[in-house]
Parts: C-alpha cells; structure tokens; sequence
C-alpha cells in the first residue's frame, strides 16, 4: 500500500505573493525613467525592483493615441535618460506617427538597459500589510517594501456630469476614443474643452464636417514663444498645489495655448469661435440657460483625464478635497506614507519631468528603505 500524495491547496499556493523591494507600477516615461534609475543606483533586475505594465507592448499610452497625431504636432516628448530619441527614431520625417515612434523608442529603451518590464500585467489592487505592501495583479502577487506609481493618466478620461445625458440619443465619446475626423463626416459635432488636444481634434474635425465649440471658460492663447520661464511657472504652479494637498490644476491656465499656424488657420475658417458652455443635454442636442439649443450628432469629450490611482484606493492617500499631498525634493513622494511615490502626477505629469522626477523618486525610495 503506498503513501496517499499530499493535498496541495492550489489557491492558497497561487496567492502567496513574491516578496521584492520596489515595484513600478507603469512602463510609460515616469516608469521608465524611475526604472533606468532604479537600475543606476544598484538595485538588481527582477530580483530587487520590477516593473508593471498593463499595456501589450512598449509605449505606454502613446500607443493608443490617434493616427493623425504626428512627431511635429505632439505637444512634446523628452530624451529619455541615457538614451536619445533620434537613436531608436529618424526625427527628420515630421509625419512619422507618435503612435508608432514613441514605442519603437521605449522599446529600444527596455532592450538597451534590460529593464525588468511585465506586461502585459495589470494591477487590480494595493493593500497595506505592515512592512510590505501587497500588490495583487492578474498574474499573481508580491510583497513590496515600496511603490512607484506611474501610471499616468490615460485610463482615467473624465467626462464631467450634466443633466440630461441619459436623454441624449447622439453619439458621446471621449478624446481617449478619438480615431479619426473622416468618421464624422455628414455629422454636426460639438467639441467640448479648450485644452490642446480639443483644439487639435476640432481643427481636424472642421475640416470635414460642421463643427461647435465649447468650453467652460475663454480660452487663453499664447502668441509669445514658449520661454523655459514660462514652463518653470507652469511646474511650480502645479507643484505648490500639490504640495497643499489639493488636486493637481490645469498646466494650460498658467502657460496658454501656444498659436501654431493650424491654430491661425483654424480661425480662418472660423472653427474657433467659440460658444460658452451649455447648461444641459436634450434628445437631439444641448441646451443654453437662455433656452437657446442646438442639435447635434455627436457630442466629442475632450474634457481630460484624472491619474489612474484607482487600484491605490485601499491605501486612502486622498484627503477630503480629493488631493493627495505631497513632499519630497520634487513632490513624487506621498507625505502619508513615504514608501510611495507618485511620478507622472501633478509636476512631473509632462515627459520632462518624469524625467527628473523619476530619478528623484528612485534615490529617495532607495535611501528611505536603506537599499542603497
């Protein structure tokens, strides 16, 4: 008679989680950057630090930008630490597709440093276990002594509220949804928002069909060039919110929007007369509070994104005003619990300063936790 074969309690064994020092959670510029660093400071591939991607392949949102946003009109992408981007990138075809370019770069990126990047992997959640946090995923679990987030804010697009939305019978979608203009043509589209992205996509947009723009305020253009000066206020603008706790404010209210000769165009055809916003949605359209409506086809949303924290809800980092407050040399880390940082949140949102703050978020967790 032989022995029984032990009972191995499957479920059990497949959530015992894998014990590692940092996690990046996001391989887009933020995490790559905190990665290179990471790296740079010693700490071990796959053995100390990992990276998180929920994307198929390199490029983090890029990716899934829409077709018709190119090298020359992208509203700035940044070297990356150790590597240019004319190394992975011939820069001098200006039609060349960001949604095309920037991944060839961060995967050339990856490759070159061997960067320890999963994907695709998503983070359904972070909890607090003492010492470690848990960081449970879709293809298993680790304990980690700390966190860098950098998930950015791509699937996090905002539509705001309004009364009557559930009466429309057009068609809604968000900029996160946008393709491309010939899809609306024989349609009236009302683009709502007055960032760069809404003024890009109803330039597009108007040149194939009629077109109504709205935004919450006037818009602010910029006809002085864009100064280091200029950009510097706009960070420390933001900085300083963050740093009070409060939500992270608009980059474009203190820089403008810059008038670019599409911009000018745009206005000759009088696609950007703008039109306040509408205090509600009807059947066919939207309604003024003067009682003055329009009918249209599609509402398009470029209203922006919030940062995908969501799988960080257990931890509770926001306070009551829905802001997480901030310290650190470069506002990356979470003042209520200092083995977090968030990079590609509030200052460090554009590719320029994931940069710089990826690489301030790896040294402070690396000293904070004695790994270095």
């Amino acid at each position: 008679m032989t022995d029984a074969a032990p009972v191995v309690n499957v479920e059990t064994h497949a959530r015992v989680a894998r014990k590692i020092d940092v996690v990046v959670i996001g391989a887009g510029q933020a995490g790559l950057s905190s990665a290179f660093h990471l790296s740079r400071l010693g700490l071990e591939p796959h053995r100390q630090y990992v990276v998180i991607d929920r994307s198929p392949q390199p490029g983090g949102a890029w990716q899934f930008r829409w077709p018709s946003l190119t090298l020359n009109t992208v509203n700035g992408i940044h070297d990356l630490p150790g590597m240019k981007f004319s190394e992975a990138v011939d820069t001098s075809k200006g039609e060349v597709h960001a949604a095309v370019a920037v991944p060839q770069y961060y995967g050339a990126y990856e490759k070159a440093f061997d960067l320890p990047v999963r994907r695709p992997v998503a983070v359904k959640v972070v909890c607090d276990r003492g010492e470690r946090f848990r960081v449970e995923t879709d293809d298993g679990a680790y304990a980690a002594r700390g966190i860098i987030n950098a998930t950015g804010t791509w699937e996090a697009p905002y539509i705001p509220p309004y009364p009557g939305a559930e009466r429309f019978k057009g068609r809604q979608l968000h900029t996160k949804d946008y393709q491309s203009a010939g899809q609306f043509a024989g349609q009236h589209v009302l683009v709502v928002g007055g960032g760069i992205s809404a003024i890009q996509l109803l330039d597009e947009i108007s040149q194939v069909t009629s077109t109504t723009w709205v935004t919450r305020e006037e818009p602010a253009f910029r006809n002085e060039p864009f100064t280091p000066e200029v950009g510097r206020a706009a960070v420390a603008m933001v900085e300083d919110r963050v740093r009070r706790g409060l939500p992270p404010g608009s980059v474009v209210s203190v820089t403008g929007i810059p008038v670019t000769p599409a911009i000018m165009a745009a206005r000759a055809r009088g696609a950007l007369e703008r039109q306040p916003m509408f205090a509600e949605m009807t059947e066919q359209g939207v309604r003024w509070p003067d009682g003055r409506e329009l009918a249209v086809d599609v509402i398009l949303w470029s209203t922006g994104f919030r940062s995908a924290l969501d799988h960080l809800a257990p931890l509770q980092l926001r306070n009551t005003d829905g802001g997480i407050l901030m310290t650190g040399r470069l506002a990356t880390q979470v003042a209520k619990d200092p083995r977090i940082h968030l990079v590609g949140y509030g200052p460090s949102a554009s590719t320029i300063g994931a940069n710089r703050a990826g690489g301030a978020a790896a040294r402070e967790l690396s000293e904070f936790l004695h790994l270095t």
